[in-house]
């Protein structure tokens, strides 16, 4: 009798499946079995790309003639570990077992799943079965079987497969070709400089940009010079109370200093001289309320979280770095109480909005959101959602945003506090955009005095809204002030204000990296590009994926470029990280630009989408590879890297500089290809 064979990504995704596949399975070594169907499980990566040496034994030792390294046919095995080894046994005696004739790839629904199949699958010489991929975007049951049922063929998916070979091709190709160059011709005067045995230097296709960024946001810190300025402000009286209404001077079209070069800005002064000189012109004259405006401002719900946007949050609400949250919701994932974590998308598709009321319903059963839940099913707003700027296919690669499923809430008990809190940061989001629109009241005045305008505003909720539901149960609720001092006043009054006061300010710097922002930036690195042109071709091109963003952070750290404010989440570049700056800076300047990166990533989705072959991508990262090789040979700038070094090291006293074990070991690591 022929059986199916299901061969999940992790051993607890294969438990899901079997579960929905059969009652009938008994447990063997690495597998369940039953009557007709086998599942069985990787340990996420079985295979790898193989190491330099396992091509030509002269690529064993680090050496600059042997640069650069560009194979024609790339080499794989599986992973030297024994239990990795073990299950790879395992797994090929299934996918090639003469009763196995329908193969159901149920590995994770993304670029990265499809690699690790698609490995096996090479490793494991599979041929001549109907191989079939189940796409889900949940581990509910309801989804599973869908999935199942609505499989595609294996081949409908060989294009994201041909752009997930590539991507691990390129960082094995830049990891391992420029690690090995930049070593070679500077890791001496690196290792002299902080006084090390040796030096390697990593260099990866994200993590070096990432780098750059954190490290020039330092630079720009350090360059800053505090600017000082100058307001004027206008106290004018509250009606008949003692409050005083302060209005703000801006020089705008019809004042005697519109586009004056001795402004900062159109609302101050460069020199207090000339601030105080207007307040000398103004002082004890008598003004008028030129104009009053009372109106009615609405805002929308936000758009849901993608792993991006919720890894931020998670930042700013919880300190926790962006791998603790993608843990984190990982774990309510197999849970089944929300939907696949390692998306880009913030929209839902048009199939899941015609049946969320299933998702809304199961919300009913947590006490804090119930009403909410109800209220959203008993007005049916959720019915026309598919109309609204939260449903919209166009922006979906391979999973919608992340939301509850409804299901599961029992499991919520076996989780910790930290998850339950996330779980309630994406519930809120979800149901906050089944909610009428928040209101604001906006009343705005301008006093005229003398030609110069002033300038008072004031918002107010005056309904609540979506913002209801958005009142999290682990922080303390803001009362909003409810009275319209402003509305004391009438449109023609005429007034004097009391005094006219300067407020002094200052310019800040650019403000540190978090671990949250820096994966907002990565997300959205292609809106770092200063020319506009290419900023709009490459217009939503992200560095690194929603699956290894946070993990590109992790290494950067463990590898002691970066250093982390476990407290505050800030991110700073160490020494030695600063120093790998220069030397990438001074030798492939364009790896520390977010237009490279975010040009390769988009690269890679021409691949995927079928618009750019697998042989003209290769061609192209080839020929940049020869390049930059060659380019980096010619150089001799190791002085001009010293007066950096120096330049540099005033500011990391007192750092400790973490000692790698062996310069094998580091070499080894480094020679890997940085995820993604």
């Amino acid at each position: 009798m022929s059986k199916k064979l299901f061969i999940a990504e992790k051993p607890s995704v294969a438990a899901e499946f079997a579960r929905i596949v059969g009652s009938d399975l008994k447990a063997f070594d690495g597998y369940r079995e039953g009557e007709s169907c086998v599942v069985t499980w990787c340990f996420g990566h079985l295979v790898t790309m193989s190491y330099p040496d396992a091509y030509d034994e002269k690529y064993r030792k680090w050496r600059l003639e042997t640069l650069p390294f560009l194979p024609e046919t790339f080499k794989y095995e599986v992973i030297n570990s024994g239990s990795s080894k073990k299950q790879f046994s395992i797994v090929k005696r299934l996918l090639n077992r003469d009763d196995v004739d329908t193969i159901y790839v149920c590995t994770d629904s993304g670029r990265e799943g499809e690699y690790i199949y698609r490995l096996v699958r090479q490793m494991a010489g599979v041929s001549g079965k109907d191989e079939r991929r189940v796409w889900i975007n949940s581990q509910t049951s309801e989804e599973i079987k869908r999935g199942i049922r609505e499989a595609k063929p294996l081949s409908e998916y060989d294009d994201l497969s041909d752009a997930a070979y590539l991507r691990a091709k390129e960082d094995y190709l830049m990891g391992i070709n420029f690690s090995r160059l930049l070593t070679l011709k500077y890791g001496r005067i690196m290792a002299d400089f902080l006084g090390a045995k040796y030096c390697v230097v990593s260099v990866g296709r994200v993590m070096t940009c990432v780098l750059g960024m954190v490290t020039k946001r330092e630079r720009e810190i350090r360059n800053f010079t505090k600017t000082p300025f100058y307001k004027l402000a206008a106290l004018v009286p509250a009606g008949e109370s003692e409050q005083e209404l302060e209005f703000e001077w801006k020089a705008v079209e019809g004042s005697r200093y519109f586009e004056s070069p001795l402004l900062y800005r159109e609302n101050g002064f460069k020199e207090e001289k000339d601030a105080r000189a207007l307040i000398d012109q103004l002082r004890g004259k008598e003004g008028i309320i030129e104009s009053l405006s009372n109106r009615q401002e609405k805002k929308n719900a936000p758009l849901l979280y993608n792993l991006a946007e919720l890894q931020n949050e998670c930042s700013k609400l919880f300190k926790i770095a962006p791998d603790k949250t993608l843990a984190i919701v990982q774990e309510l994932y197999e849970k089944k109480l929300v939907t696949y974590p390692r998306t880009d998308a913030r929209v839902l598709s048009s199939a899941i909005a015609k049946e969320i009321d299933v998702n809304i319903k199961g919300l009913f059963g947590l006490s804090a959101l119930k009403s909410f839940a109800q209220e959203i099913i008993s007005k049916g707003s959720y019915k026309n959602i598919a109309r609204t700027k939260y449903v919209n296919d166009s922006q979906i690669t391979d999973h919608y945003a992340i939301i509850p499923t409804g299901k599961g809430l029992s499991a919520l008990k076996s989780v910790d506090q930290l998850a339950m809190r996330v779980y309630e940061v994406i519930a809120r989001r979800f149901l906050a955009i089944f909610l009428p629109q928040a209101v604001y009241r906006k009343v705005a005045a301008v006093l005229l005095i003398e030609g110069e305008r002033f300038f008072a505003a004031e918002k107010l909720l005056s309904d609540q809204g979506y913002l209801a539901v958005m009142d999290y149960s682990f922080t303390k609720s803001q009362e909003q002030p409810q009275s319209y001092r402003l509305l004391s006043l009438k449109k023609g009054t005429k007034v004097t204000p009391r005094d006219i006061e300067i407020r002094h300010g200052e310019t800040t710097p650019p403000k540190r990296y978090t671990t949250g922002s820096m994966i907002l930036a990565m997300e959205n690195a292609g809106n770092l590009i200063e020319d506009e042109v290419l900023r709009e071709e490459i217009k939503g091109s992200g560095i690194g994926t929603s699956a290894t963003r946070a993990e590109i952070l992790d290494k950067l750290i463990k590898i002691d470029y970066l250093r982390r404010n476990d407290k505050t989440q800030v991110l700073t570049p160490s020494l030695q990280g600063e120093m790998v700056y220069y030397v990438v800076g001074s030798s492939i300047k364009s790896m520390l630009n977010p237009k490279l990166t975010a040009g390769w990533e988009r690269g890679l989705s021409y691949v995927a989408g079928g618009e750019v072959t697998e042989q003209e991508y290769m061609a192209k990262l080839s020929d940049y590879i020869r390049k930059w090789t060659g380019n980096v040979l010619t150089l001799s700038n190791q002085q001009e890297l010293l007066r950096y070094f120096q330049y540099a090291r005033p500011y990391h006293e007192g750092e400790s500089t973490r000692k790698k074990k062996t310069q094998k070991r580091k070499g080894k690591n480094n020679d890997r290809s940085s995820k993604d």
